[in-house]
């Protein structure tokens, strides 16, 4: 359900309760190396949104463990993957048929200075919030998908540039891929 803002000021508690059962922590064990980050969950079939530097590490038949909000633990697999966009899908295996999914927002009605809000589990510590603005929009940044340094260098020869929403809400490492 939208959440309506009150008087101008946004009620966080209700944007986080809307969204905190949509969110999911998600920890990669690649051949090489593990990494973690957070995901929304968009459908009632168990499709999940992240990164794709998230989940890179698992594409060579790594394990994806999916972790929802209220601790039950799932096998996930890549649906697909846009390293350009740094996006990913993810599909929980066997997903229980209770999973509750985000409403997703118009990217293209954002301003500059409007209140945002990041949700996710940076540095393991699920459920967590964080509050900010948009401090600007269509920020070029580089885009580098790889995790091996040979592709690594390639990559760098290969830099994507996209454009990106920048916010001064903290984010850390596990919180790349959960809701804004």
């Amino acid at each position: 359900e939208p959440v309506e803002a009150t008087e101008g000021a946004p009620d966080w508690q209700a944007v986080a309760a809307a969204v905190r059962p949509a969110t999911v922590s998600i920890l990669v064990e690649g051949a090489t190396e593990a990494a973690s980050g957070s995901g929304v969950i968009i459908d009632s079939s168990g499709h999940i949104i992240t990164n794709h530097h998230v989940v890179s590490g698992a594409a060579q038949g790594g394990n994806i463990t999916v972790t929802l909000h209220d601790g039950r633990l799932y096998s996930a697999t890549i649906t697909g993957t846009d390293p350009t966009t740094d996006l990913a899908v993810l599909t929980l295996d066997n997903p229980p048929t209770d999973l509750t999914a985000a409403l997703l927002g118009d990217s293209s009605t954002l301003e500059v200075g409007q209140p945002v809000m990041a949700i996710g589990a940076p540095l393991g510590l699920a459920d967590t919030v964080t509050t900010g603005i948009i401090s600007a929009l269509d920020r070029p940044v580089a885009v580098s998908s790889s995790a091996d340094s040979a592709a690594q260098a390639q990559a760098q020869a290969e830099v994507v540039v996209t454009n990106a929403i920048q916010i001064d809400a903290s984010i850390n490492p596990g919180n790349s891929g959960g809701p804004l």
